[in-house]
């Protein structure tokens, strides 16, 4: 009865000592540091298809790169009628309404007064005016400082909006430019 007991005992405490030294390499596994996420990447490219709204033939590509002092902003738009137009980042990626007034105002995160694209004091989304030649044609290229793609004048997920009229830089605070005859949403692009 003893060698039964004895057998039985030791039994008991090595599958409790087996016991224990799983736990305490299960509880060692759990405790190991963890990797830190990777940083995310900062965006250095976008872009903007631009569609007409509605009763209008306006449409092209506006790219965005982010460079050392700001956004190049590189446009390439048919359709257009003729003359300057008024052109702004607004606030909202929503072409959905067909005169793009889902878009809402100009993008404007600093709360300043609207002004010209190379006005101290403006909203983020005034990019000014782009001019159409005799081809309804519009290619723009030019480097703004107070845009980018990343941090607090992100415009990422804004909306793009090409004016009927020439912004007067004046009126606050649209610059009287007029209805919204081509609309784009500025979404990530590949490098």
């Amino acid at each position: 009865m003893k060698s039964i007991f004895n057998k039985t005992t030791l039994s008991i405490l090595a599958l409790g000592l087996l016991n224990c030294h799983s736990s305490a390499q299960h509880e060692t596994h759990h405790t190991q540091p963890q990797t830190a996420p990777a940083k995310a990447m900062a965006l250095t490219k976008a872009v903007a298809v631009l569609h007409p709204t509605a009763g209008n033939t306006a449409q092209g590509t506006v790219t965005f790169t982010q460079e050392e002092g700001g956004v190049r902003v590189v446009a390439n738009i048919t359709g257009v009628p003729a003359g300057e137009h008024g052109f702004h980042i607004h606030e909202f990626g929503d072409c959905s309404a067909a005169d793009a007034t889902s878009a809402g105002g100009h993008f404007n995160p600093d709360n300043m007064e609207h002004g010209a694209q190379n006005a101290k004091a403006r909203h983020v989304g005034d990019l000014g005016n782009v001019t159409a030649d005799a081809e309804n044609k519009v290619t723009l290229n030019l480097l703004d400082a107070r845009l980018s793609l990343n941090g607090p004048h992100a415009i990422i997920g804004r909306g793009l909006i090409l004016h009927a009229k020439p912004d007067d830089f004046a009126t606050q605070p649209t610059g009287n430019a007029g209805g919204r005859i081509a609309c784009g949403v500025i979404g990530v692009t590949k490098p």
